[in-house]
């Protein structure tokens, strides 16, 4: 039983055939385009051919049903498989923490994981089900001058962005999402579960979110500790190849604090695909759980995320203000850039129409409309956020997040003076000439703390501020370099290089 449990000799072979099969379709089905051509050019795609074929495939769907039929008669007769049913039966019909403990012991598919709580249990059915509401892009201005050809073309470039966000694009920008991909972490994953569940008394959970998705959690508890960290509920929000198993959940677990963490749509347990209003969909289940299933409230939670979950962690502090802070590690600004990298320059249109209209990730835009704390974490020789190359700091989007929050919350500070020094800080190296470009303006951390404390105290008003107006080009320059240094902090690391618990922390408060 539990995470040891052995299919015995009928049940193991059985199983060993249908996941060959199910390894075959997967492959099938990622190369069904070449392998149409390939059997249309060879003359096989034609009715006499196609007959043949068909009942060969027919044959084979018979056998597969029979070798099922058989794994289920060498479950039935094993006692381990028995007791599992037993007690999944138990917990459906008695969803009680005591069934659910004993549930939790089991690795199973998690479509037959009972529902531990439904976005219906908060929110009308009425209000929420065309999906939480996101930012649009602004849509063009049409001109009198669109010529019928215009519109074809127009037309054509709808059609194709379709094709591509449904096919290639998404699981390009979410590789976690593909099948075969799950089936080759499917160990580490399971190692990873079990590790959160038995050393850390894990508590797996099932959402349901408006769009009917599923969205596979585990929430690690830590208020009955004693520590302080305890206290605060720290969400994770993963990569795109990332799961919760084997994720960032692991930093703020480290650091001793409670934590929720998720799959993504389409990763893991959980069903849908990875797009934005899906995505945002399933983070709304997810805080709505947390607050009313686990007895958080807002402010003590902190949203924190790891590349792409950028997306949702943005959404969920722009939706939820009263979130007590955001930490975004190694996360963008816009996707456009970084899609713009990977593709032809000849495709440039179609990559702008398809990432607006399918795949919208615009992190800052989110951002800036959340009033609270942010922490921006960079790893200084990332090779993924880069516009250029891992080499090339200046060219990570990181220092475009968070340029665009200090030029929407300090309008006055950072003018192109302003700009200029926090480029020049964020053009810095190593940490040596980090501090370089820091000391060599000056900078007097006490005198910038007590200039934007008095700005606050004397007006306590919301972003964006209006502290530095009247204020001399070196005052301007020492606050955005100061502001720059406790907005981000520098990880000398990969992308995908975990990061330590001690640089995991709340970010700077007035």
């Amino acid at each position: 039983s539990g995470w040891n449990y052995q299919p015995r000799g009928l049940e193991r072979h059985t199983d060993s055939i249908l996941g060959w099969a199910s390894a075959l379709w997967s492959l099938s089905y990622y190369s069904s385009p070449l392998l149409l051509c390939y059997l249309y050019r060879k003359g096989f795609i034609c009715s006499s051919k196609l007959v043949p074929v068909s009942q060969y495939v027919g044959t084979v769907l018979v056998c597969l049903l029979g070798v099922a039929c058989l794994r289920g008669w060498g479950r039935f007769r094993n006692t381990d498989y028995v007791q599992f049913i037993t007690i999944l039966e138990e917990t459906k019909k008695n969803h009680t923490p005591a069934s659910k403990k004993k549930l939790r012991c089991y690795d199973f598919d998690f479509s037959h994981w009972p529902l531990d709580f439904s976005w219906t249990e908060v929110s009308s059915p009425k209000l929420s089900k065309a999906g939480v509401s996101l930012l649009r892009p602004e849509p063009r201005l049409r001109g009198a001058a669109d010529s019928v050809l215009h519109s074809v073309l127009s037309l054509s470039v709808f059609v194709c962005s379709f094709v591509i966000a449904h096919t290639f694009g998404r699981r390009m920008l979410y590789p976690g999402s593909v099948g075969l991909l799950q089936k080759a972490m499917r160990p580490m994953l399971q190692q990873g579960q079990a590790k959160l569940i038995e050393e850390f008394d894990g508590q797996r959970n099932k959402l349901v979110a408006c769009d009917g998705n599923e969205i596979d959690t585990m929430f690690v508890d830590r208020r009955r500790d004693g520590g302080q960290n305890g206290q605060t509920l720290v969400i994770c929000c993963e990569g795109n190849a990332g799961f919760y198993e084997v994720g960032c959940m692991n930093t703020p677990l480290e650091g001793g604090y409670s934590v929720l963490g998720w799959n993504h749509p389409g990763f893991g347990g959980s069903t849908g695909v990875p797009f934005p209003q899906n995505e945002a969909n399933a983070m709304d289940v997810v805080i709505q759980f947390a607050v009313h299933k686990l007895g958080f409230s807002l402010s003590d939670i902190v949203i924190y995320a790891w590349s792409i979950g950028g997306f949702t962690a943005s959404w969920a502090v722009m939706s939820y203000p009263e979130i007590q802070s955001l930490v975004l590690d190694a996360s963008f600004d816009d996707l456009l850039p970084l899609a713009l990298k990977v593709m032809p320059d000849s495709w440039r249109p179609l990559v702008q129409h398809t990432v607006r209209q399918y795949m919208n990730l615009n992190n800052a835009a989110q951002v800036l409309k959340y009033q609270g704390p942010v922490l921006l974490i960079r790893r200084t020789r990332d090779e993924i956020i880069t516009t250029t190359g891992p080499e090339d700091i200046m060219s990570n989007r990181g220092n475009d997040l968070l340029l665009k929050l200090l030029q929407f919350r300090y309008p006055k500070i950072m003018t192109d003076e302003g700009i200029r020094v926090v480029r020049q800080w964020l053009g810095a190296s190593s940490p040596l000439e980090e501090a370089s470009v820091y000391s060599g303006y000056e900078v007097d951390d006490d005198w910038c703390v007590s200039v934007l404390q008095s700005y606050q105290a004397d007006r306590d008003v919301s972003f964006p501020w209006s502290v530095g107006e009247d204020m001399t080009l070196e005052g301007r320059r020492q606050l955005a370099l100061f502001l720059a240094r406790k907005y981000m902090r520098n990880f000398e690391a990969t992308h995908c290089t975990p990061l330590p618990a001690i640089e995991f922390h709340p970010p700077w408060r007035l």
